[in-house]
């Protein structure tokens, strides 16, 4: 969720040209995030849930690379960006983490 927030709060300062490019894009990828998260914890088997959280982990590719796509462009100063990586980077170990204790499982 703090992910979420800090993209949200990053794209803010972005140009009002990019609402509808890499802002919504940033915004639609972080989202994905923690929604497959959940969705996966709500299925029935750990396979299913494996499989959610390894496409949340895509989402987390698919969000780095725009933040650096963004940072290139100077959307926003690159100090800016520093706590989305942070807390980006945090994720991914946690979902490298889970990903690896489910797997254990079956």
């Amino acid at each position: 969720m703090e992910l979420v927030k800090e993209v949200y709060k990053l794209t803010e300062s972005f140009p009002k040209t990019e609402v509808y490019g890499i802002s919504n894009q940033l915004r639609r990828a972080s989202v994905s995030v923690i929604s497959n998260i959940a969705e996966g914890f709500s299925r029935k088997s750990i396979k299913e849930n494996t499989q959610f959280v390894s496409i949340a982990f895509g989402s987390t590719s698919e969000l780095e690379t725009q933040l650096l796509l963004a940072k290139e462009l100077s959307f926003s100063h690159a100090s800016n960006f520093d706590k989305a990586e942070k807390l980006l980077l945090e994720v991914r170990k946690m979902l490298n983490s889970l990903f690896s204790k489910l797997k254990s499982k079956y």
